[in-house]
Protein backbone atom coordinates (compact mmCIF):
# COMPACT_ATOMS: atom_id res chain seq x y z
CA UNK A 1 0.00 0.00 0.00
CA UNK A 2 2.74 2.19 -0.08
CA UNK A 3 2.99 2.32 -3.53
CA UNK A 4 2.03 5.54 -4.76
CA UNK A 5 -0.89 3.95 -6.55
CA UNK A 6 -3.05 0.78 -5.92
CA UNK A 7 -1.12 -0.36 -8.87
CA UNK A 8 -2.05 -4.10 -10.29
CA UNK A 9 1.61 -5.10 -12.06
CA UNK A 10 2.53 -8.88 -13.39
CA UNK A 11 4.80 -11.13 -13.25
CA UNK A 12 5.25 -14.68 -12.55
CA UNK A 13 7.66 -18.06 -13.43
CA UNK A 14 8.10 -20.01 -16.64
CA UNK A 15 6.62 -22.85 -15.05
CA UNK A 16 2.92 -21.50 -14.80
CA UNK A 17 2.88 -19.83 -18.14
CA UNK A 18 4.02 -23.00 -19.83
CA UNK A 19 1.28 -25.18 -17.89
CA UNK A 20 -1.45 -22.87 -19.23
CA UNK A 21 -0.27 -23.65 -22.70
CA UNK A 22 -2.49 -26.10 -25.35
CA UNK A 23 -1.10 -26.63 -28.85
CA UNK A 24 0.28 -23.56 -28.92
CA UNK A 25 -2.22 -21.50 -28.23
CA UNK A 26 -3.16 -20.99 -24.16
CA UNK A 27 -6.34 -21.69 -22.90
CA UNK A 28 -6.08 -19.30 -20.12
CA UNK A 29 -5.23 -16.04 -19.53
CA UNK A 30 -2.93 -14.95 -16.97
CA UNK A 31 -3.09 -11.66 -15.14
CA UNK A 32 -0.31 -11.05 -12.75
CA UNK A 33 -0.06 -7.82 -9.74
CA UNK A 34 1.61 -7.12 -6.89
CA UNK A 35 1.17 -9.67 -4.00
CA UNK A 36 -0.28 -7.71 -1.49
CA UNK A 37 -4.34 -9.11 -0.06
CA UNK A 38 -5.75 -5.57 -0.74
CA UNK A 39 -4.48 -6.24 -4.82
CA UNK A 40 -5.58 -9.62 -5.28
CA UNK A 41 -8.99 -9.27 -3.96
CA UNK A 42 -9.55 -6.53 -6.06
CA UNK A 43 -8.47 -8.03 -9.45
CA UNK A 44 -10.09 -11.15 -8.28
CA UNK A 45 -13.41 -9.48 -7.78
CA UNK A 46 -12.49 -7.81 -11.14
CA UNK A 47 -11.93 -10.55 -12.81
CA UNK A 48 -15.04 -12.84 -11.43
CA UNK A 49 -17.55 -9.42 -12.03
CA UNK A 50 -15.97 -8.05 -15.09
CA UNK A 51 -13.95 -10.82 -17.06
CA UNK A 52 -15.20 -14.21 -17.00
CA UNK A 53 -18.42 -14.00 -17.78
CA UNK A 54 -17.78 -12.34 -21.51
CA UNK A 55 -15.25 -15.20 -21.88
CA UNK A 56 -17.08 -18.04 -20.44
CA UNK A 57 -18.59 -18.65 -24.29
CA UNK A 58 -14.99 -18.92 -25.88
CA UNK A 59 -13.49 -21.53 -23.27
CA UNK A 60 -11.01 -19.15 -21.75
CA UNK A 61 -9.91 -19.15 -18.02
CA UNK A 62 -8.61 -15.84 -16.51
CA UNK A 63 -6.66 -16.47 -13.77
CA UNK A 64 -5.03 -13.94 -11.27
CA UNK A 65 -1.36 -14.80 -10.27
CA UNK A 66 0.47 -12.04 -7.95
CA UNK A 67 3.87 -11.82 -7.38
CA UNK A 68 6.56 -9.30 -5.39
CA UNK A 69 9.14 -6.86 -7.13
CA UNK A 70 7.19 -6.42 -10.23
CA UNK A 71 9.36 -4.04 -11.45
CA UNK A 72 12.29 -6.61 -12.05
CA UNK A 73 10.32 -9.13 -12.53
CA UNK A 74 8.42 -7.61 -15.51
CA UNK A 75 11.73 -6.94 -17.10
CA UNK A 76 13.22 -10.18 -16.76
CA UNK A 77 10.66 -12.27 -17.99
CA UNK A 78 9.41 -9.99 -21.16
CA UNK A 79 13.03 -10.69 -21.93
CA UNK A 80 12.64 -14.72 -21.45
CA UNK A 81 9.72 -14.61 -22.87
CA UNK A 82 7.94 -16.07 -19.61
CA UNK A 83 5.83 -13.35 -19.05
CA UNK A 84 1.92 -13.34 -18.51
CA UNK A 85 -0.44 -12.56 -21.64
CA UNK A 86 -1.82 -8.92 -19.91
CA UNK A 87 0.09 -6.73 -17.22
CA UNK A 88 -0.04 -3.54 -15.73
CA UNK A 89 1.94 -1.41 -17.53
CA UNK A 90 3.10 1.31 -15.16
CA UNK A 91 3.95 5.09 -15.73
CA UNK A 92 7.20 5.45 -15.18
CA UNK A 93 8.53 2.13 -16.70
CA UNK A 94 6.52 2.75 -19.96
CA UNK A 95 8.88 4.04 -21.95
CA UNK A 96 11.73 1.70 -21.57
CA UNK A 97 9.30 -1.75 -21.82
CA UNK A 98 7.52 0.17 -24.86
CA UNK A 99 11.04 0.29 -26.75
CA UNK A 100 11.60 -3.63 -25.86
CA UNK A 101 9.52 -4.34 -28.55
CA UNK A 102 7.91 -6.87 -25.94
CA UNK A 103 4.56 -5.09 -25.83
CA UNK A 104 1.90 -5.29 -28.22
CA UNK A 105 0.31 -1.93 -30.20
CA UNK A 106 -3.52 -1.67 -29.81
CA UNK A 107 -4.34 0.60 -32.52
CA UNK A 108 -7.70 -0.84 -34.18
CA UNK A 109 -8.28 -3.42 -31.29
CA UNK A 110 -9.15 -1.09 -28.78
CA UNK A 111 -11.20 1.80 -28.94
CA UNK A 112 -9.51 4.98 -27.78
CA UNK A 113 -12.71 7.63 -27.74
CA UNK A 114 -13.57 7.58 -24.74
CA UNK A 115 -10.39 7.65 -22.57
CA UNK A 116 -8.62 10.73 -21.21
CA UNK A 117 -5.96 11.47 -23.71
CA UNK A 118 -3.78 13.10 -21.49
CA UNK A 119 -3.33 9.67 -19.77
CA UNK A 120 -3.04 7.46 -22.94
CA UNK A 121 -0.07 9.93 -23.80
CA UNK A 122 1.83 8.50 -21.46
CA UNK A 123 1.75 4.72 -22.68
CA UNK A 124 2.08 5.44 -26.83
CA UNK A 125 4.96 5.69 -29.04
CA UNK A 126 5.88 6.69 -32.36
CA UNK A 127 1.98 7.02 -33.06
CA UNK A 128 0.91 3.80 -31.67
CA UNK A 129 -0.63 3.01 -28.25
CA UNK A 130 1.11 0.46 -26.10
CA UNK A 131 -1.23 1.08 -22.66
CA UNK A 132 -5.37 1.75 -22.02
CA UNK A 133 -5.13 3.69 -18.93
CA UNK A 134 -7.27 2.28 -16.75
CA UNK A 135 -7.54 5.00 -14.16
CA UNK A 136 -5.66 8.07 -12.64
CA UNK A 137 -4.72 9.52 -8.96
CA UNK A 138 -3.09 12.58 -7.54
CA UNK A 139 -2.59 13.75 -4.17
CA UNK A 140 -4.12 15.13 -1.32
CA UNK A 141 -3.65 16.52 2.16
CA UNK A 142 -5.40 13.85 4.61
CA UNK A 143 -5.49 15.17 8.13
CA UNK A 144 -6.71 13.74 11.29
CA UNK A 145 -9.74 15.96 12.39
CA UNK A 146 -9.40 15.21 16.53
CA UNK A 147 -5.79 15.97 16.75
CA UNK A 148 -6.81 19.23 14.81
CA UNK A 149 -9.39 20.05 17.73
CA UNK A 150 -8.06 18.53 20.69
CA UNK A 151 -4.87 21.25 19.55
CA UNK A 152 -7.30 23.82 19.70
CA UNK A 153 -6.15 24.59 15.84
CA UNK A 154 -8.31 25.47 12.96
CA UNK A 155 -8.21 22.52 10.04
CA UNK A 156 -5.98 22.52 6.73
CA UNK A 157 -7.64 24.03 3.65
CA UNK A 158 -7.85 25.10 0.03
CA UNK A 159 -6.35 28.51 0.89
CA UNK A 160 -3.34 27.35 2.83
CA UNK A 161 -0.28 28.02 1.90
CA UNK A 162 3.07 26.28 2.92
CA UNK A 163 4.01 29.12 5.52
CA UNK A 164 0.13 28.66 6.78
CA UNK A 165 0.34 25.08 6.66
CA UNK A 166 3.74 25.02 8.64
CA UNK A 167 2.30 27.27 11.64
CA UNK A 168 -0.66 24.96 11.76
CA UNK A 169 1.10 21.76 12.42
CA UNK A 170 3.42 22.71 14.44
CA UNK A 171 0.67 24.63 16.72
CA UNK A 172 -0.65 20.83 16.74
CA UNK A 173 2.63 19.53 17.34
CA UNK A 174 3.40 22.11 20.28
CA UNK A 175 -0.02 21.74 21.95
CA UNK A 176 0.20 17.83 21.87
CA UNK A 177 3.11 16.97 22.87
CA UNK A 178 6.07 14.58 22.80
CA UNK A 179 5.00 11.54 20.59
CA UNK A 180 3.12 13.66 18.19
CA UNK A 181 4.11 14.70 14.79
CA UNK A 182 2.83 17.32 12.43
CA UNK A 183 2.71 15.51 9.25
CA UNK A 184 4.32 12.82 7.47
CA UNK A 185 7.23 12.99 4.72
CA UNK A 186 9.07 10.32 3.16
CA UNK A 187 12.16 11.48 1.52
CA UNK A 188 10.93 9.98 -1.73
CA UNK A 189 10.27 11.85 -5.50
CA UNK A 190 6.51 10.35 -5.25
CA UNK A 191 5.75 13.20 -2.36
CA UNK A 192 8.42 15.81 -2.46
CA UNK A 193 7.55 16.13 -6.01
CA UNK A 194 3.86 17.65 -6.20
CA UNK A 195 5.69 20.68 -3.85
CA UNK A 196 8.76 21.22 -6.11
CA UNK A 197 5.74 21.47 -9.31
CA UNK A 198 4.16 24.31 -7.25
CA UNK A 199 7.33 26.19 -7.45
CA UNK A 200 7.01 26.09 -11.85
CA UNK A 201 9.55 23.35 -11.87
CA UNK A 202 9.76 21.16 -14.83
CA UNK A 203 10.52 17.83 -14.45
CA UNK A 204 12.09 17.49 -17.85
CA UNK A 205 12.71 20.80 -20.07
CA UNK A 206 13.74 20.53 -23.22
CA UNK A 207 14.61 17.04 -22.91
CA UNK A 208 17.18 18.22 -19.51
CA UNK A 209 16.56 17.99 -15.92
CA UNK A 210 17.62 20.67 -13.81
CA UNK A 211 17.28 20.73 -10.36
CA UNK A 212 20.04 23.60 -9.23
CA UNK A 213 17.79 26.64 -9.91
CA UNK A 214 15.95 28.46 -7.12
CA UNK A 215 12.64 26.97 -7.47
CA UNK A 216 13.58 23.84 -6.63
CA UNK A 217 15.56 24.49 -3.95
CA UNK A 218 12.88 26.38 -1.94
CA UNK A 219 11.03 23.41 -2.77
CA UNK A 220 13.67 21.31 -1.13
CA UNK A 221 14.59 23.11 1.54
CA UNK A 222 11.11 23.50 2.92
CA UNK A 223 10.49 19.95 3.29
CA UNK A 224 13.14 18.42 4.30
CA UNK A 225 13.74 21.64 7.04
CA UNK A 226 10.44 20.44 8.33
CA UNK A 227 11.95 17.05 9.20
CA UNK A 228 15.05 18.56 10.56
CA UNK A 229 13.02 20.85 12.74
CA UNK A 230 11.27 17.59 14.24
CA UNK A 231 7.74 18.96 12.64
CA UNK A 232 7.62 16.13 9.92
CA UNK A 233 8.76 12.62 10.52
CA UNK A 234 9.88 10.25 7.70
CA UNK A 235 7.27 7.31 7.90
CA UNK A 236 10.19 5.20 9.09
CA UNK A 237 10.73 7.38 12.46
CA UNK A 238 7.90 6.29 13.60
CA UNK A 239 7.98 2.13 12.10
CA UNK A 240 5.22 3.41 9.41
CA UNK A 241 5.62 2.45 5.93
CA UNK A 242 3.99 4.60 4.07
CA UNK A 243 1.76 8.41 5.10
CA UNK A 244 -1.25 5.68 5.27
CA UNK A 245 -0.07 4.16 8.03
CA UNK A 246 1.17 7.28 9.51
CA UNK A 247 -2.71 8.38 9.78
CA UNK A 248 -3.69 4.91 11.18
CA UNK A 249 -1.51 5.72 14.00
CA UNK A 250 -3.34 8.30 15.43
CA UNK A 251 -0.44 10.25 16.48
CA UNK A 252 0.05 12.42 12.75
CA UNK A 253 -1.62 15.28 12.01
CA UNK A 254 -1.74 15.03 8.34
CA UNK A 255 0.08 13.45 5.17
CA UNK A 256 -0.28 13.47 2.01
CA UNK A 257 -1.69 10.62 -0.45
CA UNK A 258 -4.02 10.08 -3.33
CA UNK A 259 -7.38 8.39 -3.39
CA UNK A 260 -5.66 4.94 -2.55
CA UNK A 261 -5.52 5.56 0.60
CA UNK A 262 -9.12 5.54 1.21
CA UNK A 263 -9.64 1.71 1.42
CA UNK A 264 -6.88 1.20 3.66
CA UNK A 265 -8.08 3.87 6.00
CA UNK A 266 -11.62 2.07 5.48
CA UNK A 267 -10.37 -1.33 6.64
CA UNK A 268 -7.43 -0.12 9.02
CA UNK A 269 -8.62 2.50 10.74
CA UNK A 270 -12.38 2.62 10.64
CA UNK A 271 -12.85 4.91 13.80
CA UNK A 272 -10.31 7.40 12.42
CA UNK A 273 -11.65 10.65 12.16
CA UNK A 274 -10.28 12.70 9.01
CA UNK A 275 -10.91 15.30 6.07
CA UNK A 276 -8.90 16.01 3.00
CA UNK A 277 -8.17 19.26 1.31
CA UNK A 278 -5.99 20.53 -1.36
CA UNK A 279 -2.43 20.69 -1.24
CA UNK A 280 -0.84 23.87 0.43
CA UNK A 281 0.12 26.92 -2.64
CA UNK A 282 3.77 27.83 -2.52
CA UNK A 283 3.91 31.10 -1.13
CA UNK A 284 5.81 32.50 -3.72
CA UNK A 285 3.97 31.53 -6.67
CA UNK A 286 1.03 31.33 -5.04
CA UNK A 287 0.03 27.62 -7.17
CA UNK A 288 -0.14 24.04 -5.65
CA UNK A 289 1.66 21.78 -7.24
CA UNK A 290 0.72 17.65 -8.14
CA UNK A 291 2.01 14.61 -9.26
CA UNK A 292 -0.61 12.73 -11.52
CA UNK A 293 -0.17 9.49 -11.33
CA UNK A 294 -1.57 6.45 -13.99
CA UNK A 295 -1.00 2.93 -14.96
CA UNK A 296 -2.27 1.13 -17.72
CA UNK A 297 -3.08 -2.65 -19.25
CA UNK A 298 -0.53 -4.11 -21.88
CA UNK A 299 -0.66 -7.50 -23.77
CA UNK A 300 2.53 -9.11 -23.88
CA UNK A 301 3.33 -9.28 -27.62
CA UNK A 302 4.36 -13.05 -27.31
CA UNK A 303 0.53 -14.42 -26.19
CA UNK A 304 -0.73 -16.60 -27.34
CA UNK A 305 -3.72 -15.97 -28.22
CA UNK A 306 -4.34 -12.30 -28.49
CA UNK A 307 -7.68 -12.03 -29.19
CA UNK A 308 -8.64 -13.33 -26.05
CA UNK A 309 -5.96 -11.39 -23.90
CA UNK A 310 -7.47 -7.83 -25.72
CA UNK A 311 -11.04 -9.02 -24.78
CA UNK A 312 -9.58 -9.44 -21.11
CA UNK A 313 -8.06 -6.04 -21.53
CA UNK A 314 -11.41 -4.25 -22.76
CA UNK A 315 -13.48 -6.17 -20.44
CA UNK A 316 -11.02 -4.64 -17.38
CA UNK A 317 -11.09 -1.18 -18.64
CA UNK A 318 -14.63 -1.24 -19.14
CA UNK A 319 -17.13 1.08 -17.94
CA UNK A 320 -18.87 -0.75 -15.68
CA UNK A 321 -14.95 -2.49 -14.09
CA UNK A 322 -14.11 1.46 -14.05
CA UNK A 323 -17.26 2.17 -12.17
CA UNK A 324 -16.20 -0.13 -9.59
CA UNK A 325 -12.91 1.18 -8.89
CA UNK A 326 -14.58 4.13 -8.10
CA UNK A 327 -17.18 3.68 -5.92
CA UNK A 328 -14.57 1.22 -4.19
CA UNK A 329 -12.61 4.42 -3.16
CA UNK A 330 -9.27 3.31 -4.84
CA UNK A 331 -9.17 5.72 -8.05
CA UNK A 332 -10.28 7.94 -10.48
CA UNK A 333 -11.68 6.57 -13.93
CA UNK A 334 -10.07 7.19 -17.14
CA UNK A 335 -13.15 6.93 -19.13
CA UNK A 336 -14.12 10.46 -20.08
CA UNK A 337 -17.70 9.35 -19.89
CA UNK A 338 -17.54 8.28 -16.24
CA UNK A 339 -15.72 11.79 -15.00
CA UNK A 340 -19.78 12.86 -13.84
CA UNK A 341 -20.66 9.71 -11.98
CA UNK A 342 -22.58 10.57 -9.11
CA UNK A 343 -20.38 9.22 -6.61
CA UNK A 344 -18.16 12.58 -7.09
CA UNK A 345 -20.81 14.67 -6.26
CA UNK A 346 -21.75 12.95 -2.70
CA UNK A 347 -21.23 14.21 0.63
CA UNK A 348 -19.51 11.17 2.74
CA UNK A 349 -15.80 11.46 3.36
CA UNK A 350 -14.77 9.55 0.20
CA UNK A 351 -16.79 11.38 -2.09
CA UNK A 352 -15.26 14.49 -0.69
CA UNK A 353 -11.79 12.54 -1.22
CA UNK A 354 -11.86 11.96 -4.26
CA UNK A 355 -13.39 15.54 -5.66
CA UNK A 356 -9.85 16.63 -4.53
CA UNK A 357 -7.47 13.69 -6.03
CA UNK A 358 -9.79 15.13 -9.35
CA UNK A 359 -9.33 19.01 -8.40
CA UNK A 360 -5.53 18.01 -8.14
CA UNK A 361 -5.46 17.14 -12.06
CA UNK A 362 -5.92 21.00 -12.69
CA UNK A 363 -5.91 23.48 -10.25
CA UNK A 364 -2.36 24.70 -10.13
CA UNK A 365 1.05 22.91 -11.62
CA UNK A 366 0.47 19.35 -12.01
CA UNK A 367 2.86 17.45 -13.69
CA UNK A 368 3.44 13.32 -14.76
CA UNK A 369 4.64 11.78 -11.87
CA UNK A 370 6.79 9.65 -14.94
CA UNK A 371 10.21 10.93 -16.14
CA UNK A 372 9.41 10.28 -19.63
CA UNK A 373 11.85 7.30 -20.42
CA UNK A 374 14.65 7.37 -17.59
CA UNK A 375 12.18 4.98 -15.19
CA UNK A 376 13.19 5.10 -11.75
CA UNK A 377 16.88 5.43 -11.99
CA UNK A 378 15.50 9.45 -12.39
CA UNK A 379 14.10 9.53 -8.90
CA UNK A 380 17.37 7.84 -7.13
CA UNK A 381 19.71 11.17 -7.11
CA UNK A 382 16.87 13.05 -5.70
CA UNK A 383 15.39 10.44 -3.28
CA UNK A 384 18.89 10.33 -1.82
CA UNK A 385 19.21 14.02 -1.88
CA UNK A 386 16.41 14.02 0.13
CA UNK A 387 17.25 11.40 2.91
CA UNK A 388 20.40 12.39 3.50
CA UNK A 389 19.80 16.00 4.36
CA UNK A 390 16.96 14.47 6.38
CA UNK A 391 19.28 12.65 8.41
CA UNK A 392 21.87 15.50 8.56
CA UNK A 393 24.54 13.74 6.50
CA UNK A 394 24.41 16.66 3.66
CA UNK A 395 24.02 19.84 3.25
CA UNK A 396 21.23 20.46 0.78
CA UNK A 397 23.81 22.53 -1.49
CA UNK A 398 26.18 19.36 -1.37
CA UNK A 399 22.77 17.05 -1.36
CA UNK A 400 21.50 18.76 -4.54
CA UNK A 401 24.80 18.81 -6.82
CA UNK A 402 25.28 15.37 -5.93
CA UNK A 403 21.58 14.48 -6.89
CA UNK A 404 22.15 16.68 -10.64
CA UNK A 405 24.91 14.51 -10.96
CA UNK A 406 23.25 11.44 -10.80
CA UNK A 407 20.48 12.41 -13.14
CA UNK A 408 22.82 14.03 -15.58
CA UNK A 409 24.55 10.31 -15.69
CA UNK A 410 21.03 8.57 -15.58
CA UNK A 411 19.63 10.95 -18.81
CA UNK A 412 23.27 9.88 -20.97
CA UNK A 413 22.63 6.66 -21.03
Amino acid sequence: MKKRFLGLSVAFGAAVLASSMVQGQSNTITIGGYDGATDTALVSELIAKFVKPKLAADGVDVKYVPTADFGKAIQTQLSSGTAPDLFYLEDFAAKSLISSGKIMPLNGMVNLKDFLPSLNSVFSSGGKQYGIAKDFNTLVMYYNRDLFDQAKVSYPDADDTWNDFTTKITNVQKALGKGFAGTCFPGSYDRFGAFAASTGWKPILSGKTTILDANFRRAFTWYTNLVKSGVAVKPSQINAGWGGDCMKSGKVATAFEGGWALGFLRDQAPNLKYGTTLLPRDPTSGKRGNLIYTVAWAVNNGTKNKTAAIKVLNALTSVEAQQFVLRGGLALPSRISLQDDPYLSGTGVENVAFRNVFKGASDGNAVPFAPDRFGGDWFRGIDEALNSVMDGQKTVDQAVRDAQRSINTVMAR
